[in-house]
């Protein structure tokens, strides 16, 4: 597990206004424009009249995000893609770049009020709006999701197995763990429970919590929380629902498949500490 993001801090406040040495993170519709070395740009590089908001800051130094619709050859910067920016940009740039398309994509879909239809204005010092003539309150809300690291006691004389599977959907080819969202009324251990069960049909005990991240590889609007369990009956087989998922195999930990997800992702992190555990 990594140490937390600490140099980034989420933040609503638009005084003082920008300076020109304040970092600038503007979108594009589903891209963020970043310098030739992934790092956000400056206040400066962008015209006056940019509409700017608050992200919070980095360091210490403020960061703002705008909503641009110049057109491609008018644009400052390189226009990357969440994937490409996930995969390459360092803690904690790539969860500040997460919070801008974040906030800037939910500020897009979220101009009208949908109770009245009124145009929605900005809460002072919140991520969230407010309709001014029926008061109906719309702060940003993020997707809970949990994975969980299933493990089973291996053969006598062998280390523990941990259960992979590969989904329909996204990146097919990768060995990944059990995950998915969390409903309303659920807690997150309840989650993972019923998640588990719906996707492989096994149940699980020992559920241990190990860590969060504020994005998913699929998006940046995901908080996933992170679980290790043990499966419950240790001779039990998954089953794939066939809709989510395609496979789900048994693996020992000295004997992990190749296609595993990205080091910086919570679900790699989850992997590389089962498997420190199982070695001990």
């Amino acid at each position: 597990m990594t140490d937390p993001p600490g140099g980034f801090l989420p933040g609503a406040d638009r005084s003082p206004p920008p300076g020109p040495g304040d970092l600038a993170l503007p979108v594009t519709g589903a891209k963020l424009l970043t310098g030739v070395d992934g790092h956000p740009l400056r206040v400066a590089d962008l015209p006056a009249d940019t509409d700017w908001v608050p992200l919070g800051t980095l360091d210490g130094v403020p960061a703002w995000g705008a909503d641009l619709t110049t057109t491609a050859d008018d644009l400052p910067g390189q226009a990357r893609g969440w994937a490409s920016l996930a995969a390459e940009v360092p803690e904690p740039h790539a969860t500040l770049a997460g919070r801008a398309l974040a906030v800037l994509t939910w500020r897009r879909t979220h101009r009208w009020c949908g109770a009245c239809r009124a145009e929605l204005t900005d809460r002072p010092g919140e991520t969230a709006r407010q309709c001014p003539d029926c008061g109906l309150y719309v702060p940003m809300q993020l997707s809970a999701a949990v994975l969980v690291a299933i493990t089973r006691p291996g053969l006598p004389g062998h280390v523990d197995d941990l259960l992979l599977v590969q989904h329909a959907t996204g990146p097919t080819g990768l060995w990944a763990l059990v995950a998915g969202f969390v409903e309303a009324g659920e807690t997150l251990e309840a989650a993972v429970h019923r998640e588990v069960g719906e996707e492989v049909g096994l149940p699980v005990d020992r559920l241990t919590y190990f860590g969060s991240q504020p994005w998913a590889i699929s998006g940046p609007g995901v908080l996933l929380a992170g679980f290790t369990a043990r499966a419950a009956d240790p001779r039990a087989e998954p089953v794939v629902d066939g809709r989510e998922l395609t496979r789900a195999q048994w693996f020992g930990l000295d004997a992990l498949p190749a296609q595993l997800p990205p080091a910086y992702s919570i679900s790699r992190w989850l992997i590389d500490a089962t498997v420190t555990a199982g070695r001990r």
